[in-house]
């Protein structure tokens, strides 16, 4: 009878251990993990002296918002030297488009056909005087030539000055105009670019959001491509765990995960990635079983991301309800 009382408390003691571990094998199995957030990483793409902070850490921004503000005298500048490049060629391609000589060129030229038609009139009635008299004998046949070529020069100056003031009327030839508008576009296109650049040196939040980080403050010198703020947009946090080789088998993608931290009610999660690699334990979980040295990142999005924060230490169980 007293071996059998001793008995009993050996028994018992190991499924004392497993229900103190949690590991029980009936109950569920928890999985160390932690709350991350998709930051989006709000930076000018060219270096510059930050010039305004418009937000603090913490403060909830709607899209579109100024969030900071980089120095722009440059970009100004480079704007104003495009639109002036722009006006110019406009004003070429206008003029390749209009006539070659201006109105008042043009109007002299007009006044100088009215005096070479008045001597061409007066050069034919010569002409015509000489014809009568010459087979009269009343004169000669070297007057009848002179006439003769006195009138055949001022018909000449005539077609002359016309030809002129067709020619001052004519634009500028196809390719000339062609070479204005290509001229034109390209102005365009620079002047663009520069009010886009000129644009950007004012940071925008592209979304609605939380600002999580200040990088630089007012005054300091942001290299280029590096973030002055760091933005969390609501809704992109996921809860990062990591589980043994053994356990892959019991995830799948959709499959819902109950999420607990310490002193806060559980959530429920969605499983949206699962490693194709294995690696080893990472330094900063640990593993409920020390045995297990590999294990495979999974990711899960909680249902309510606002209970979840950037951070956080969690415990991961896989049997939530759907």
């Amino acid at each position: 009878m007293r071996r059998l009382r001793l008995a009993l408390p050996l028994l018992l003691l190991p499924l004392l251990l497993l229900a103190l571990a949690g590991c029980d094998g009936s109950g569920p199995r928890g999985y160390s993990g932690y709350v991350e957030g998709d930051l989006l990483y709000i930076g000018p793409e060219e270096a510059g002296r930050l010039a305004a902070l418009k937000v603090a850490e913490g403060a909830k921004v709607s899209a579109g918002t100024v969030l900071a503000g980089v120095e722009d005298d440059i970009q100004k500048a480079d704007l104003a030297a495009a639109e002036a490049a722009l006006a110019q060629a406009e004003a070429r391609l206008a003029k390749a488009k209009a006539a070659t000589q201006r109105p008042e060129e043009i109007a002299i030229l007009s006044a100088g056909e009215r005096r070479a038609a008045a001597a061409l009139d007066l050069a034919r009635i010569e002409l015509e005087r000489q014809k009568t008299l010459v087979p009269k004998g009343a004169s000669s046949q070297a007057n009848l030539d002179t006439a003769q070529h006195t009138y055949d020069q001022n018909q000449a100056s005539l077609d002359e000055i016309r030809r002129q003031i067709d020619v001052a009327r004519i634009a500028s030839r196809d390719e000339d105009i062609a070479a204005a508008e290509a001229a034109v576009r390209n102005a365009k296109a620079t002047s663009d670019a520069a009010a886009v650049r000129l644009k950007r040196r004012a940071l925008h939040a592209p979304q609605d959001g939380t600002v999580q980080t200040l990088y630089y403050r007012v005054g300091e010198l942001v290299p280029e491509g590096r973030p002055v703020l760091s933005l969390l947009p609501p809704g992109q946090v996921k809860v990062r765990f990591f589980i043994p080789e053994a356990d892959l088998p019991k995830v799948r993608i959709g499959a819902p995960v109950s999420v607990s931290c310490d002193g806060c009610q559980p959530i429920t999660a969605d499983i949206s990635f699962i490693s194709d690699s294995a690696e080893y334990t990472p330094p900063v979980i640990y593993s409920r079983e020390e045995r297990s040295k590999l294990v495979y990142l999974i990711e899960a999005r909680p249902r309510d991301p606002a209970r979840a924060r950037p951070g956080q230490p969690v415990t991961v169980t896989l049997d939530a309800a759907p």
